[in-house]
């Protein structure tokens, strides 16, 4: 572990570098822009792959002819590895990628590495076949034991993995497991730092028109689809309702078997179902795989006589499945961030376009690096985009690739 004396004065000299497990990364490209780094990442490191199909990356040496330093050309230097999900690479294989950048630049002289992995890998894999392996909320019984038999204890080793690479510190966005949580902060050199955007979220729900029952007066309400995102909903609650009438539903299900659960509103929540009738109603969840749990949600919120609801996810998968369940009547806006680079691929988004927005927050990842580093300099301007496709139909109540109110030193509603 680094001492208070030792991060002081790697933070006072430390000269930053960004770089990516991917040259052409839009998410990395964000980040080291909005930290002010102007030269591209594929000019910075090399990520070659020999005949043999073996990985070797290497990070660029301005003067050639200079024999001097070698070993030590990233000296006092911290780098910054972002590293997301591709539509090319598979995650074992990026992966295997951080590991190999970031001993390169510990093997040749940087002070610190800080991995920025918005949707940490392995974290499904959060707990293993035996008592000491995971940290759950829950009572785990011989059957949960079962599930995990066989295999390894994937988010533990990854964490252990990448700090023996080099990896000092680990920042990721919305992970929703308290194991991993616990795993990566037990390992890390360190610090792990998990961002949750509910700052952003507020600010879209107030500065758009997603949620137009909000700004005529008719109220607002946020819902939990099961009771792991419940402490996020009431984050939400408190950056609106300063200024907005605003309440909490909470919804508990029940899964009847691998693709089928039924939802109902929970007796503990504080709306009940006649709250539900003409009032928006935004659910809001870290992420999606399948969307079946979300889409019997949203039927159940409908059928009550929601107005409009409208989905914000994380963490979202554009796989078959999910654009088919999500493609549902009971779903009229779904709203998620780019952590997972490929769902702004209209092609990837299909049907869902229609009513598919992205928040790009690559500038308040950004941000959040040069405040967990200490650095001086600052992200100017707004932290986040908007990115929706002209089949939408709010397109034409704004312009494409239009910023968000959300500013660096500024507070919302809750915070002002």
């Amino acid at each position: 572990m680094f001492s208070r004396r030792e991060e002081t004065e790697m933070t006072a000299a430390a000269p930053l570098l960004i770089v990516s497990t991917e040259s052409d990364n839009p998410f990395a490209i964000d980040v080291a822009l909005a930290c002010g780094q102007v030269t591209e990442i594929a000019d910075l490191i090399s990520l070659k792959t020999f005949a043999n199909s073996e990985f070797c990356p290497r990070f660029i040496d301005g003067d050639v002819e200079d024999l001097t330093g070698i070993g030590r050309q990233l000296s006092g230097t911290t780098v910054v590895i972002v590293s997301t999900m591709s539509s090319v690479l598979s995650r074992n294989e990026l992966a295997m990628r951080t590991i190999l950048v970031a001993r390169a630049a510990k093997d040749n002289g940087a002070a610190r590495v800080l991995l920025v992995e918005p949707d940490l890998f392995f974290s499904a894999q959060d707990r293993g076949p035996r008592p000491n392996h995971g940290v759950v909320e829950f009572q785990r019984d011989q059957r949960d034991y079962k599930k995990f038999n066989g295999q390894p204890f994937s988010s533990r080793l990854y964490a252990e993995m990448l700090a023996l690479a080099g990896v000092d510190g680990v920042l990721t966005v919305h992970n929703h497991s308290v194991s991993v949580e616990r795993q990566f902060t037990e390992s890390m050199p360190w610090r792990f730092e998990n961002l949750i955007p509910t700052e952003v979220y507020a600010d879209y729900i107030m500065h758009s028109d997603v949620t137009p029952g909000l700004c005529a007066g008719e109220g607002l309400l946020v819902c939990a689809p099961d009771k792991g995102a419940r402490s996020f909903i009431a984050g939400i609650y408190h950056e609106l309702s300063a200024e907005h009438q605003v309440g909490q539903l909470y919804i508990a299900k029940q899964r009847l078997g691998e693709r089928s659960v039924t939802s109902f509103i929970d007796p503990e929540s504080p709306c009940s179902t006649a709250d539900v009738a003409g009032k928006d109603v935004v659910v809001l969840d870290d992420m999606v795989r399948t969307g079946t749990t979300i889409m019997e949600c949203c039927r159940l919120l409908k059928e009550a006589g929601a107005a409009r609801v409208v989905f914000f996810v994380t963490h979202f998968y554009p796989s078959q499945e999910v654009r088919e369940n999500l493609n549902s009547p009971y779903i009229d806006e779904i709203i998620t961030t780019n952590t997972l680079p490929p769902v702004q691929n209209r092609d990837l988004q299909g049907r869902l376009r229609k009513k598919l927005t992205v928040l790009k927050i690559g500038r308040w990842t950004a941000h959040h690096v040069l405040d967990m580093l200490g650095c001086d300099q600052r992200v100017h301007g707004a932290l986040y985009a908007v990115d929706m496709s002209s089949k939408n139909p709010r397109f034409e109540t704004m312009v494409y690739g239009a910023v968000g109110h959300l500013r660096c030193g500024e507070k919302t509603a809750a915070h002002p």
